[in-house]
Order: C-alpha cells, then sequence, then structure tokens
C-alpha cells in the first residue's frame, strides 16, 4: 500500500482505483500522476475511486489484479463500486500446470522460537490444557452443559477451561454429511488443546458409541472416556466419575518449551471490509510467513473465497499433484453451489459491500492475504489433519462459525481471525480479533485484540510484524487471554450437507 496523501491509498501502482481512507465529499481534489482529478461523488471510506477514465467492458485493476469490469464508462474521481461493476467469474474453469518459483523471500528473523505449551503423548502441541464435554449428538447438550457448570466449581481452577462443546449435529444423518460429522468431531476429541475428554452419547443416535468409536481408532483410554446416558440411572453422577478421572490424568500437563516448529495456526477472515485485504490480511500473511519459516503448519480455508484468485495459489503448489488437488478443491465447490441451483458468485456479502468490496474477486484477493507467500504443502478435506508443514488449504465454506469449526477439527491451537465489520464469534481453542481498522477497534474493545488499522497509521506493516507475534506467543503460551477466552465466546458450527431424516 502507498498513500497519496493522508485521505488516500493505492495498494499496486498500476491500479485504477484508491481507497479512500476517511469519508470524502464530491469536489475533493486529488493530485496524483501528474493529474488534477475532482471527486464526482462522495465516496465513503473503504470505497474506492477512479483514478483515471475506465470505458464500459474494460477491466478493473485492483492488488494488480482485475476485480471486474466496468458495466458503464466510468470517468476519473467517479466512485467505483457494485453500481458501475460486475464480476468476470463465471461457472468452472480449466486450470493448467505451472512449476512453482515462489520462495519465501521475506527478510524474516530465522533465529527457532519456542513457546510454553502442552506437548501431548502424540507428539502434538497444544496452547490450553483443558477438559472438555463432547456430546455425539445434539440430544444431550444441555446435559454437557450441565456436567460442564459442575465440573467447574469443582476442578476449574485446576485447567485453562472446562468445555461442553455442543452442536446440533450426529443424528438423522445419512451417507456422506454423517462421515464429515464423525470426521470433524473425531478432529475435536483428538485436539490437543484437550488434556482431556468425555464423550457423551444418547444411545439411539445414528452417531452412537458403537458406531462412533471405530471411526475415532486407537485411543488413549485415560484422556478420553465415553458415558451413554441412555444405560446409566444417574449421567450426573457417573459423568463427574468420568471427568474425575480425566482430571487426575490431564492435570500431570504443564507448561514446557516447545518449538514453533510443532505449532498449527488456523487463519479466518470476517465481517470483512475494503481494508481487510490491505491491512489485516497481509499482517497475517507476514506471521503466516513467519511461522512456515520456523518449520510450523498453517491452514488457509474458506474456499468461496478463493474463486477468482485460485491461480494465485496454485502457481505456489509444491507439485503438480498438490496443483491438482487445489484445481479439485475449487471445482468441488463450485459443483456443491451448482447441486443446489445457486450462483457460484453470489457474494460479497451485504456487510462487506457497505465496507467498501464490490466483487468477488475483490474480496478473494484480499481473503488469501492471510496465505502469505508460502508455497502450498498440502490440501485437506474435512477433519483432516495436517500431514506437511507449511501453508496447507482446507476445504469448508466461509461462513464463520463453520470454518472456525473446521480449522479446529484440522488442529489448529490458536486462530487469527480478521474482521473489518466486527465480530465477536470465537472458536474452543484461542480466537485473537485483528481490526482491519482504528475505528472497529476503539468501538469494540471488547471484541478485538489487535488494531491491525495501525498499518494505515504508521504506513509500514512491517512496523506491526513484530507487534502481533509477540501477542501471538504471550496467548498461546498462556500469558494472556483472548477476548473470546475472557467471555465465553468458544462456539462451533459442523457443515452439514444432506438429507435430515
Amino acid at each position: 500500500m502507498k498513500k497519496i496523501n493522508d485521505d488516500l491509498a493505492i495498494i499496486s501502482k498500476d491500479d485504477d482505483v484508491a481507497i479512500a481512507l476517511k469519508n470524502l465529499k464530491k469536489g475533493y481534489r486529488i493530485q496524483y500522476n501528474n493529474m488534477n482529478i475532482e471527486l464526482l461523488d462522495d465516496i465513503p471510506f473503504g470505497h474506492k475511486v477512479a483514478l483515471k477514465n475506465i470505458q464500459k467492458n474494460k477491466n478493473i485493476t485492483k492488488y494488480d489484479y482485475e476485480i471486474g469490469k466496468a458495466v458503464e464508462d466510468i470517468k476519473a474521481g467517479s466512485h467505483v463500486h457494485t453500481h458501475n461493476v460486475d464480476t468476470n467469474l463465471d461457472d468452472l474453469l480449466e486450470y493448467s500446470y505451472q512449476e512453482n518459483h515462489y520462495l519465501l523471500t521475506e527478510d524474516h528473523d530465522l533465529e527457532k522460537t519456542t513457546f510454553k505449551g502442552y506437548l501431548r503423548e502424540d507428539g502434538k502441541a497444544g496452547t490450553r490444557n483443558d477438559i472438555w464435554i463432547v456430546p455425539t449428538v445434539g440430544c444431550v447438550n444441555s446435559t454437557a452443559k450441565r456436567l460442564e457448570k459442575m465440573a467447574k466449581k469443582e476442578w476449574g481452577d485446576k485447567f485453562d477451561d472446562i468445555l461442553a462443546i455442543t452442536h446440533n449435529a450426529g443424528c438423522s444423518q445419512l451417507g456422506y454429511d454423517h462421515k464429515t460429522t464423525q470426521k470433524i468431531l473425531k478432529g475435536i476429541i483428538n485436539h490437543p488443546n484437550a488434556g482431556g475428554v468425555l464423550v457423551i452419547s444418547l444411545g439411539c443416535e445414528n452417531n452412537n458409541l458403537e458406531e462412533f468409536k471405530p471411526v475415532l481408532g486407537d485411543i488413549n483410554e485415560n484422556r478420553i472416556k465415553f458415558l451413554t446416558t441412555q444405560n446409566t440411572e444417574d449421567e450426573y453422577k457417573e459423568g463427574l466419575k468420568l471427568i474425575e478421572e480425566l482430571v487426575e490424568y490431564a492435570e500431570r500437563f504443564k507448561r514446557e518449551d516447545i518449538s514453533t516448529s510443532k505449532l498449527v495456526i488456523g487463519f479466518k477472515c470476517g465481517g470483512s471490509d475494503a481494508f481487510s485485504g490491505i491491512t489485516a490480511n497481509p499482517l497475517c500473511g507476514k506471521i503466516n510467513d513467519k511461522l512456515v519459516l520456523n518449520g510450523g503448519s498453517t491452514l488457509l480455508t474458506e474456499v468461496p473465497e478463493m474463486f477468482g484468485a485460485e491461480t494465485i495459489l496454485m502457481k505456489r503448489a509444491k507439485n503438480k499433484e498438490t496443483f491438482n488437488k487445489i484445481v479439485k478443491l475449487i471445482n468441488d465447490y463450485k459443483l456443491y453451489f451448482k447441486k443446489y441451483n445457486q450462483v457460484i458468485y453470489e457474494n460479497p456479502a451485504p456487510g462487506n459491500k457497505k465496507g467498501g468490496i464490490t466483487t468477488l474477486e475483490e474480496k478473494s484477493l484480499g481473503c488469501i492475504q492471510k496465505g502469505g507467500t508460502a508455497p502450498v504443502m498440502g490440501v485437506l478435506g474435512y477433519g483432516d489433519q495436517i500431514s506437511n508443514s507449511g501453508l496447507n488449504l482446507l476445504t469448508g465454506s466461509g461462513n464463520d462459525p463453520v470454518s472456525c469449526t473446521n480449522l479446529l477439527a484440522s488442529g489448529a491451537a490458536v486462530i487469527l481471525f480478521t474482521t473489518g465489520r466486527g465480530n465477536p464469534f470465537g472458536a474452543p481453542v484461542p480466537t485473537i480479533k485483528i481490526s482491519s481498522n482504528s475505528e472497529l477497534y476503539n468501538k469494540k474493545p471488547h471484541w478485538i485484540d489487535y488494531n491491525a488499522g495501525e498499518i494505515l497509521e504508521k504506513n509500514n506493516i512491517d512496523n506491526v510484524v513484530d507487534e502481533l507475534w509477540g501477542l501471538l506467543l504471550d496467548v498461546i503460551s498462556g500469558k494472556k487471554k483472548t477476548n473470546n477466552e475472557i467471555h465465553g465466546y468458544k462456539d462451533i458450527s459442523i457443515f452439514r450437507d444432506g438429507v435430515i431424516l
């Protein structure tokens, strides 16, 4: 990003549009490239203004990439938005493989870093030592919540949290939908932030323990306990007895120095605005690259918000096999839209548009900034666990609760969640909320943990990378709690795609 003046900025030197850094009134004058441009419209904060005349049907460039085409002649100084721009995207595409020449070249501090975490018996690293109560079915959600309350009263001071992770799935599901729920629950139950897990079943659901235990495979019986409420006279007495056994096991774990090479970070953006792709998301990209250079693993999801920018990620595939997996990731999600006769590019959301994002290309080009410049090392399905260090792409929607749940199930021990419009949602793991602008940070200090809007004031993203990295290390080492932890925003939402009986 480069400022034209204190009120306007441009991302790439050949872009056709500038971004308003404050509300600008019609008649405001811009000096740019030896031109004197007068605003022909009011330009809201975060919205785009044309820096030159753009003919009808000509492509419009931002981020040095096309973000759509003009649906009418647009004069220099005009507001560029949904009324005069349309997407170029349409249906399934053909892609060709190009050998990856993308390497991490940023000048990061390559000194290997550590954090104070919990090293589990399977070698995974947790950032919290929790006791989790996980229902196999939504019918026992209230049972789980009551047990949470009872257990916190008895043992709450021994752990970072004792948490019932409730959901509305686990029964009346068939085929692929049922198996997806099982895989996601398996990923959550095996998560390293849980020192012990009580799995609660009703007993008659599709996902009953007789069906679900084989999905879990080999387990540590000291770490995972099971309760079927229909089979016991007093499920609360029996549940507390099992939790006490988990407590005895889980309290043995203490924080110790662990290499960040064992850390898994999930990246998410929600309630984005035009500054998300300029401040918060590129800042996350720097953190992504820094962790990858330290041997760690990262997860980038929200597949519909890769549409229009997917070729950038494909060019970074480590090999042709990974490229083919990215192509399948993109096309499978487009086919999911088509299966339900929905428009593939029915995006951005109303809040995105109000924040200045016009087309899906523009939203996607901002969204993938969270992936930094790292090569793509792997592609994961629902509940799949990372086997490759480095950047991995994860299937899933852009819906905030659903995508955070997917990140959780695939092993993210902390989530960096950027937002321009604001969202209090948090996952069962620490969820660091990063605002793209200072106005949101000042308005919602109980939602936001870090203000990337400082980048606009300082005009230098590198000045704040170390600051956010330091906050990240403090959070994962237990020195600092995130707002989602402080205020109890720890929810999940399992992706559903099928018949409900």
